[in-house]
């Protein structure tokens, strides 16, 4: 008897520790992406105060630069959370832009956030073109006959017309 009752209690603990083991499957992953914003830092950037270097100093290299036009050093934090079996999402975004002038001082700083960030949700089934739809057959031998014509000779000989040596 104390054995059929002990068998009760292991069987109820390691049901137990399955489904706590299932369910801490099923957690979300949070993750941080790129530069990692301290306020403190990011405030005391000052248009008109600072410069290239002292940004640098600062704030450290941007997450990019700009390559053409006006020189603007972008900081980007990304936080995103993954449920299982899902593709990641971004939740917060946090762009600092801070262009320079051409002496190298700081312009301007501005901050974004999520109100920039496009959802794209590409259809892989399909790809909308202009024009007529047309069968695979079609496709497959719609040129057979087009190859090497004349354009405004279908059926004639082809071929030079003119008195020139390439039928001008």
């Amino acid at each position: 008897m104390l054995v059929k009752g002990w068998n009760t209690k292991l069987r109820a603990a390691s049901a137990l520790g399955a489904l706590a083991l299932m369910a801490s499957g099923c957690a979300s992953i949070k993750d941080h992406r790129g530069y990692l914003i301290d306020p403190a830092l990011t405030g005391s950037v000052q248009p008109g105060i600072d410069n290239r270097t002292s940004v640098e100093r600062s704030l450290g290299q941007p997450t990019f630069k700009s390559e053409f036009g006006k020189q603007i050093w972008y900081y980007v934090s990304i936080d995103t959370k993954q449920r299982p079996f899902k593709r990641p999402q971004a939740k917060t975004q946090n762009v600092l832009m801070v262009s320079f002038d051409e002496k190298g001082n700081v312009a301007t700083v501005e901050r974004r956030g999520m109100e920039k960030v496009v959802a794209l949700n590409p259809d892989s089934h399909k790809t909308p073109t202009l024009g007529r739809t047309r069968s695979f057959f079609e496709d497959l031998f719609g040129n057979i006959g087009s190859v090497g014509a004349i354009p405004g000779q279908a059926g004639q000989g082809g071929g030079p017309t003119g008195s020139g040596p390439n039928g001008s």
